[in-house]
């Protein structure tokens, strides 16, 4: 499509402005390319305002622009928004920028060791596309959805939980982001401290900040979160609110220890505070692991847990289709802040999923996924340690995407990072991922946005490159 709409971005001089271009067939014949690469051409060309098109009557170059008006003064902004918090205790602070680095795809031939999703190729692309071919043809599937979200669905994602959860107390959201940010809002007022791992998700620091919240730093080691210093915390800020992820912790990979999670859950009951449990990479689980421990949700009678599911991760960062779960009063200010943010989850995407996890492709996709990322991680693992072992990987994760390596004391991040770019391998800075200073500088390597091993053979012998530059 890129190469199509550039000699027809070349060609453009050949027409008047207002004429007609070729049809969309004349084109397929002279390019020899399909009608949807030509429709989706014609498509960029509008978008940059080069032509026109008409449906019935076909594309047509557009007339030119007129001179734009002089352009305004939005200096005043800055003072607006600089007082946006001045009230609270805390001002809010919107920044997205630990979250982009994620999301953006880097530029041509870079290979991608900071991606947050699976590569196409680990994508159960086929599947997907059959689940909603068929999900649009479900009776009342382009109607209004219940508002708490499909029962079926919600019945799937409380049986994923385990336990005494009920499909009654399920919540379907957009997505894991979305259920982090309906979570936080519900349990903690603007000005609050809420109390989080470090290192953690920057996607959910962005969240808190951007409520005007107060994210403390509760350090993790290997076995997870450290109860003793969760129990300090909560005394010291009389938070009422713990952020973890207890399964392949995002970046370190830890899986809480079996004797810490009851400590966590009595310490935040005692505490009077919720645990929102973000589980976001359960289905991500390598071949090797050992059996998983089951969500903390499923072991809390009293409704100390507000569980986060998503099954982004295991499918496509399109696929927004996530859960949250609640026991008690709670659960009514879930629902209702979620109705007055979204409504509700697109009812074709909630009936996709449900063909999607109901369908024998589901299970065969897990199961390809499992070895896949056992395969790539032992792949970028052994590279690591043949070719740079000045950088320290004290944890091998038995799930999720990533890597998380300690850089030699006194190395600068970004200067790390600036050559890695350059070197043609995008890699995450570990600065985003701490709430405060950080201990160490580090960077996080994804083994799961890659085409495959020889891209992560020749994504670490690029790095080894800037490593001799910077190091």
């Amino acid at each position: 499509m890129g190469e199509l709409a550039n000699r027809l971005r070349e060609e453009l001089n050949r027409y008047s402005p207002g004429g007609k271009l070729p049809s969309s067939r004349a084109l397929v014949d002279r390019y020899r390319v399909s009608p949807v690469t030509v429709s989706r051409a014609l498509a960029q060309l509008a978008a940059e305002g080069l032509v026109v098109t008409r449906p019935g009557a076909g594309a047509y170059r557009a007339e030119p622009r007129p001179s734009a008006d002089p352009a305004g003064d939005t200096s005043w902004q800055e003072v607006a928004l600089s007082a946006d918090g001045a009230a609270d205790l805390v001002p809010r602070t919107v920044n997205a920028s630990g979250v982009v680095v994620t999301l953006a795809a880097p530029p041509p031939g870079v290979i991608e060791f900071n991606g947050g999703y699976l590569h196409p190729s680990l994508q159960p692309e086929r599947a997907m596309a059959a689940a909603l071919s068929r999900a649009g043809r479900r009776p009342g599937a382009w109607g209004r959805p219940p508002l708490d979200g499909l029962p079926e669905l919600r019945e799937w994602f409380a049986r994923g939980i385990g336990g005494a959860v009920s499909a009654a107390e399920v919540l379907i959201t957009a997505g894991g982001q979305a259920a982090l940010t309906t979570a936080l809002r519900a349990l903690a007022p603007p000005g609050a401290p809420v109390l989080v791992e470090s290192p953690t998700y920057p996607g959910m620091l962005a969240i808190a900040r951007a409520a005007g919240l107060r994210p403390v730093p509760v350090p993790v080691d290997a076995d997870g979160v450290r109860p003793p210093l969760l129990a300090d915390a909560f005394r010291a800020t009389g938070a009422r609110v713990f952020v973890c992820q207890p399964l392949f912790q995002n970046p370190t990979g830890a899986v809480l220890a079996p004797e810490r999670r009851g400590e966590v859950l009595r310490i935040a009951r005692e505490a009077g505070a919720f645990v929102i449990e973000d589980d976001f990479v359960r289905r991500l689980v390598h071949e090797d692991a050992p059996p998983l421990p089951r969500p903390l949700a499923a072991e809390d009678p009293d409704g100390v847990v507000v569980h986060v599911g998503s099954l982004t991760k295991a499918t496509s960062p399109s696929f927004r289709v996530s859960a949250l779960a609640a026991r008690g009063p709670v659960l009514e200010r879930l629902r209702a802040i979620q109705i007055v943010d979204t409504f509700f989850v697109p009812r074709p995407l909630q009936e996709a999923a449900l063909e999607l996890v109901g369908s024998p492709a589901w299970p065969r996709h897990l199961r390809s996924v499992s070895t896949e990322l056992r395969v790539r991680r032992d792949a970028m693992t052994s590279a690591l340690l043949a070719g740079l072992p000045q950088l320290a990987l004290p944890h091998i994760p038995s799930g999720g995407y990533h890597l998380w390596l300690r850089l030699p004391d006194g190395t600068d991040e970004a200067a790390l990072v600036a050559a890695a770019l350059r070197a043609g391998v995008a890699i995450t800075p570990g600065r985003p991922y701490f709430s405060a200073e950080p201990p160490a500088p580090h960077v996080r390597l994804s083994f799961a946005a890659v085409a495959g091993t020889g891209e992560i053979a020749e994504g670490v012998r690029r790095l080894r490159t800037a490593c001799d530059e910077v190091l």
